[in-house]
């Protein structure tokens, strides 16, 4: 627990529902991406990460899809991750949340023998990335309507 909120890997389907819920708030609603593309088939495989207030109010989440899932994302490598669906409701940024959450994801990739995490951070969020030791690579590209550039840290 630090400043009154606690970051878990999802339990079971109530957890699931809460980070659903605010990938909606933020992405689908905030952030105007269509809901059919929001949601795909790596949220049955990954691991979800949850950010919740002491009262049990949802406050972030993202995930990390690994081996055969993350394939596509990584260049192939199947020792690196994805870390994705990184989000964090309007009320609670600034308060430390989502690098909680970004730290929590690569606990789960230490975890899980996973050498890098790499993500698409939408290029208002590099330097959020760099900050915490993610390095661009490639050509800015666009995800939804939103420019985004490749990056990894080395676990």
């Amino acid at each position: 627990m630090s400043a009154g909120f606690s970051v878990r890997e999802v339990r079971g389907p109530e957890d699931r529902e809460a980070c659903f819920a605010v990938r909606r708030d933020v992405f689908v609603v905030e952030q105007r991406v269509p809901q059919e593309i929001e949601y795909d088939r790596y949220d049955e495989t990954a691991v979800h990460v949850l950010a919740v207030r002491e009262d049990g109010l949802p406050l972030g989440t993202g995930r990390l899809i690994h081996g055969e899932d993350a394939v596509g994302k990584t260049g192939a490598d199947t020792s690196v991750g994805s870390l994705g669906r990184l989000a964090v409701t309007k009320a609670a940024r600034g308060l430390g949340v989502g690098v909680a959450l970004v730290r929590a994801i690569e606990v789960a990739a230490r975890a899980r023998g996973l050498a890098a995490v790499d993500l698409h951070a939408q290029t208002q969020a590099l330097g959020f990335y760099e900050r915490l030791g993610y390095e661009a690579y490639g050509p800015e590209f666009q995800d939804a309507g939103i420019p985004h550039r490749a990056m990894r840290r080395a676990l």
